[in-house]
């Protein structure tokens, strides 16, 4: 079918070249194809379009034909398709597959040259075909690949892969960096080349016959760690089948070496402690009240009553080594009294005490009576130290974890005491379950102080220092976990002298909510910037949502713009908390505007004018103020507002101190299980 459309027809004058049923089938093609076509001229005109294409572009057949796209299509689409025509006709080859989003569809524009029977150009054919289904499908895939990749990064999982024939085929630096393989050597031997040699043989045959045999592969073996020891791992090897063939497999080594041990534990537990119901009794209430201590003092506070109550013993301590693993530092008040003068926070490991031997030698020391302490740590200051004290009996207990010493446990009793073999058992097992709980405890102070500095990091540093008008804001982290959170707030002054105020919450814990709060956070100053109306912004972070986010991010903001010196401001709430006003003269209230839906979702934003005049405040806040497992929303707004009632001149009149009086008041009694950010925004009453 010729494209030349030089040499009218005598039956169908504007399709040349084409016999009869040709062009009745071109004609068919122009008027019913669901794919968008046009014919252009050397001149960048429209020679020829069909419905398909004028439909999509808001226009009709006859107000295409003859004009240039810039004129018929508009600037931003007529610029695109008249560049693209004139760069056919200029370099005489096709630009291929432009993909555009018109609506809600995706279609990609094709231009290819058009060619009289001689090779002489004669115009451009545009076809334009609907892609939404293929580009739906790429980015399904695009965003299942990035879950898995954040997935694994996120989980405690090494994961390796191997050909089909076992041999492996990628780096795994996880790998390496656990194991201390070179990659030399991890290419040489895969994963198999760090098991424990009593198990390697043993593990290969069964990593060999599953491979042979096309089976799931299973196990449980020790690795040698980058620092000599070895750890217990969980494997699991699954093929991966193209076409019914296996192209490779891949496997996750999970590390088990606490639950091993946990498990051991238990078991030497049950065996010497078969007659020592109400000890084990006591130890599994340990081992319950431990899984609810967060912190080293609850761990502490624990482990002493469960011990002291379990033995009888008078008094107790726990220290934990330093840093530098050179000194222990007490953590139960009052210090280590186990050298002469004033009892010490810290004591050397190297010093002639209870709690440096058991660390020293890493295991219990007993001393029923002063002689048997005389016996065991030859030393002066012992000998003082027994003619001073009230003590009479001692046992001190290393705290390991992993075969890592963390610390000491430390009994005495005011009178001399044997500690029997099953005592012994038990206060062995009781420091195992105090180690573990600290070295939880520990990493969880760390990670939550760690979490709630990143938290703060994405928070402004500073708020507007105005004339007219007091800024206060609280970020207050939750207790009960260590992720960052998706709560935050901002401020920041406009170009017009005006201050933009935004609050907001998105929904979950960890990574993704922090990252969801950066980007929104930093589009909103984008937004604002350029358009600042409340209403403007959040209808752009819907667009943005819409494009970028998903729906499954659920996320609420309330933001407002305000006039510092006339204390007059616009608001706009996409699903957000409703603002609390709170008058001098008046009961506070909060906003009965109703709220739009969260970022994202179909609506029509609104922005509501308000007004903040002298001696009035107006404060914003998160879920975590007002609801929690043991009070409904409802309840929350009721008792805020019921607060607010009651606080005192001196209170209203600082936003400093309102918003800690607000915090304190609505978190006492309940449990802090979620962050709290409020942000007060004040108007002194005018002086004379």
């Amino acid at each position: 079918m010729s494209t030349d459309t030089s040499v009218p027809h005598p039956r169908h004058p504007r399709l040349s070249g084409l016999d009869a049923s040709d062009s009745a089938l071109f004609a068919t093609l122009l008027r019913e194809a669901p794919i968008g076509f046009a014919l252009f001229d050397t001149d960048l005109r429209f020679k020829r379009a069909n419905e398909s294409m004028a439909r999509l572009h808001g226009a009709t057949v006859a107000d295409l034909e003859g004009k240039k796209p810039s004129e018929a299509l508009g600037d931003e689409m007529g610029e695109l398709v008249e560049t693209a025509v004139r760069k056919v006709v200029d370099e005489e080859r096709p630009v291929l597959d432009v993909d555009l989003q018109i609506g809600e569809r995706h279609w990609a524009y094709s231009w290819f040259p058009s060619r009289a029977a001689d090779g002489e150009l004669t115009g451009v054919v545009l076809v334009i075909v609907d892609v939404t289904d293929r580009v739906l499908a790429e980015t399904s895939i695009r965003r299942k690949e990035e879950r898995y990749r954040s997935l694994v990064e996120a989980s405690s999982q090494v994961v390796w892969v191997t050909m089909p024939t076992g041999k492996v085929v990628d780096d795994a630096p996880e790998w390496r960096a656990i194991t201390g393989q070179t990659h030399e050597e991890y290419a040489a031997d895969g994963w198999l080349g760090a098991v424990h040699s009593e198990d390697r043989a043993r593990i290969e045959e069964a990593w060999q016959g599953c491979v042979s045999g096309d089976r799931i592969f299973e196990a449980t073996y020790r690795i040698r760690t980058r620092a000599g020891g070895y750890r217990n791992y969980d494997v699991r090897a699954v093929p991966i089948r193209r076409e019914g063939e296996i192209v490779e497999w891949v496997g996750a080594n999970t590390d088990v070496t606490g639950k091993r041990e946990a498990e051991e534990m238990r078991g030497r537990l049950t065996e010497q402690l078969s007659a020592a119901a109400l000890r084990t009794a006591r130890l599994q209430q340990a081992t319950s009240m431990l899984a609810e201590a967060l912190t080293v003092n609850q761990v502490v506070a624990v482990i002493t009553e469960v011990g002291r109550s379990a033995i009888g013993a008078d008094r107790s301590a726990v220290a934990l080594l330093d840093d530098d693993k050179v000194r222990l530092r007490t953590i139960t008040p009052g210090g280590i009294p186990e050298l002469p003068g004033p009892a010490r926070e810290e004591i050397g490991v190297e010093d002639a005490s209870v709690m440096s031997i058991a660390v020293r030698e890493r295991r219990p020391f007993l001393a029923e009576n002063p002689t048997s302490l005389r016996l065991q740590i030859q030393a002066e200051e012992i000998d003082a130290f027994a003619q001073l004290t009230d003590e009479r009996a001692w046992v001190g207990l290393p705290l390991l974890a992993a075969g890592r010493a963390l610390g000491a446990l430390r009994f005495s009793f005011t009178r001399p005491r044997e500690i029997t073999e099953e005592e012994r058992v038990f206060l062995e097992a009781l420091a195992g379950q105090c180690a573990l709980a600290v070295e939880r405890a520990t990493l969880f102070e760390r990670e939550h102080k760690t979490a709630e500095a990143l938290q703060r990091s994405l928070l402004p540093d500073q708020l507007p220092q105005l004339p007219h008008m007091r800024l206060a804001a609280r970020y207050q982290p939750a207790t009960r976990h260590v992720q960052v959170g998706g709560d935050w707030y901002d401020a920041f002054p406009l170009q017009d002298d005006r201050v933009a105020i935004a609050i907001g919450d998105v929904m979950g814990k960890g990574v993704k909510a922090a990252a969801g709060m950066g980007r929104v956070r930093n589009a909103l100053r984008a937004l604002a910037l350029n358009d600042p109306r409340p209403a403007a912004v959040l209808s752009g972070l819907d667009r943005l949502f819409s494009a970028t986010e998903g729906l499954e991010q659920i996320t609420t903001l309330a933001y407002a713009v305000i006039d510092p010196a006339t204390g007059e401001g616009v608001i706009s709430n996409a699903g957000h908390l409703p603002p609390l006003y709170i008058f001098p003269d008046k009961p506070p209230r909060v906003s009965d505007t109703e709220a739009g839906t969260p970022l994202g979702w179909p609506s029509q934003r609104h922005q509501t004018r308000f007004s903040v005049p002298p001696g009035n405040t107006v404060v914003f806040y998160s879920d975590g103020l007002v609801e929690n497992r043991r009070r409904g929303l409802d309840a929350g707004l009721d008792e805020i507002v019921a607060i607010a009632a009651d606080a005192p001149p001196e209170v209203l009149a600082d936003p400093e101190i309102l918003v800690d009086f607000l915090v304190d008041r609505m978190l006492a009694g309940y449990d802090h299980d979620d962050d709290v950010t409020v942000l007060a925004l004040h108007v002194p009453p005018k002086t004379a």
